[in-house]
C-alpha cells in the first residue's frame, strides 16, 4: 500500500522546484497522489478496509487543501501540477 523510497525519492526528483526540496506542496501533492492511487488500486480487492478507508479520505483532504493554497498563490502552478499528475480529468 506504501510507496517505496525509491517511487519516493524518483517523485521528489521530479516535482522538486530546486535542489534539496522535499517540502515544497509540488512534491507534497506527488507524493500524497502516488499513495491514493496505490490505496484505491488496494480497495479493489479489500473492498471492507474501512480503517485504511479512513486514512484515503485524510490524504484526499490534505491533498485539496494543498491545491487549494497554490491555487491561491499561482494559479500557473496549480494548473501545472493538475496536468502533470493527470488529475481533475
Amino acid at each position: 500500500m506504501s510507496i517505496t523510497a525509491e517511487r519516493k525519492a524518483e517523485l521528489i526528483k521530479e516535482f522538486a522546484t530546486k535542489d534539496g526540496d522535499t517540502g515544497s506542496p509540488e512534491v507534497q501533492i506527488a507524493v500524497l497522489t502516488e499513495r491514493i492511487t496505490n490505496l484505491t488500486d488496494h480497495f479493489k480487492t479489500h473492498g471492507k478496509d474501512n480503517h485504511s478507508r479512513r486514512g484515503l479520505l485524510k490524504m484526499v483532504s490534505q491533498r485539496r487543501s494543498l491545491l487549494d493554497y497554490v491555487k491561491g498563490k499561482d494559479e500557473a502552478r496549480y494548473r501545472s501540477i493538475i496536468e502533470r499528475l493527470g488529475i481533475r480529468r
